[in-house]
């Protein structure tokens, strides 16, 4: 199938496209120059959008420091024979070179870019013999620091990109290994609990076969002795059934401490720590709620701290989860569908969600507790 044009790899978005807007600088002080020296600049301009666009189906690969190189080579060939102005152009590269991973290769990088921006001032200044006057060095030195220091910044957003895929590859490979550990201790209990079963029933019903004409009598009793075995075996069913529910909410509570503290958030959780009283499915949803909130604080909210308690009484189980990140504004929370599906799990069990910010984003669920006649909850 034959694959169809894109002018930028579509998971960067419409960022490409918005970079683009600064290539009208050039262009402008293009339209200055006449003659060769004209055809030659938007020759450059039209190679440099060309590197612009290779750079991103580039990535990862060996040849990407070639473009790279090549569009520095154009930053530096406008700045020194056109305009110093052309040295606003290596904001491009510099985006560039947050790229890259080795932190050796990121430094050259570094280095190369300092070059092409620094070198052409000083030729100008030698060239003419003249320092800069203040204005002049109020105009270029604050966007020359700014663009020096921008590939730190775009390198730590990606080594943030990397270490959240990263966090979220080993939670499914945890859940993996959760789910292939259950299998096995599944599999271990019904054979320790139902295999001696059934081989004993397997004997007995070939007993009764050979007593039936013998001795009808010890055949009926054997009879009802394999009756009373197997029922004895349904019970162990039903509680093996029973014991394979989800995890319990002290469960999710001690995997939630490992994820955010494996992500550098510090943890504290206060209130009861007794929930054998709660019902499982309940367990299961608030336990899944409460996963989700700290999941979205590793995701979204950059906090270095997060919080969470929960408290029992006899009508209600309250559940505060209070992080210091950046806190949410307006409708446009920062959980996006996460906060839907809590909402819609808690709806199961009539239970309410809030979401507010005091020194970050605090998460409250109430849910109520509800007793049968009895004084089980349900």
């Amino acid at each position: 199938m034959k694959k169809s044009f894109s002018l930028f790899p579509r998971q960067f978005g419409f960022f490409p496209y918005i970079f683009l807007i600064y290539i009208g600088f050039p262009i402008y002080y293009l339209t200055k120059e006449a003659g060769v020296k004209q055809l030659l600049g938007f020759g450059m301009v039209l190679l440099f959008l060309v590197t612009y666009r290779q750079l991103y189906f580039s990535m990862g690969k060996r040849r990407f420091t070639y473009w790279l190189a090549l569009q520095m080579g154009i930053v530096f060939i406008l700045t020194l024979f056109y305009h110093l102005n052309y040295m606003f152009l290596g904001f491009f590269p510099a985006n560039f070179i947050g790229w890259y991973r080795d932190k050796r290769v990121f430094y050259r990088g570094l280095i190369c870019l300092t070059y092409v921006e620094i070198f052409p001032f000083a030729f100008q200044v030698i060239k003419t013999n003249t320092f800069f006057t203040f204005a002049e060095l109020i105009y270029f030195v604050p966007f020359l620091i700014i663009m020096l220091i921008s590939p730190f910044g775009i390198r730590s957003m990606n080594r943030r990109m990397e270490l959240e895929k990263e966090l979220d590859k080993a939670n499914k490979q945890i859940e993996e290994l959760v789910k292939r550990e259950e299998r096995v201790r599944i599999a271990r209990d019904l054979h320790d609990t139902l295999g001696h079963t059934l081989s004993l029933l397997t004997l007995k019903s070939q007993l009764v076969q050979r007593l039936t004409a013998v001795d009808p009598e010890r055949a009926r009793l054997e009879a009802k002795e394999m009756e009373t075995t197997s029922r004895a075996a349904l019970k162990q069913v039903r509680e093996l059934v029973t014991d394979m529910r989800a995890a319990t909410i002290a469960e999710e509570l001690i995997q939630i401490q490992q994820i955010l503290r494996a992500v550098g958030i510090t943890y504290q959780y206060a209130g009861d720590h007794d929930f054998s009283k709660i019902p499982p499915f309940t367990q299961n949803i608030v336990g899944m709620c409460v996963r989700e909130a700290a999941t979205n604080v590793v995701k979204h909210s950059r906090a270095t701290h997060c919080s969470v308690s929960i408290n029992l009484s006899s009508e209600k189980m309250k559940v505060v989860i209070h992080d210091d990140g950046m806190g949410v504004s307006g409708k446009n929370n920062q959980y996006g569908n996460g906060l839907n599906g809590m909402v819609e799990r808690l709806a199961l069990i009539e239970g309410s969600l809030n979401l507010s910010n005091h020194n970050g984003a605090v998460l409250e669920m109430i849910v109520p507790i509800i007793k049968k006649a009895g004084g089980a909850a349900v």
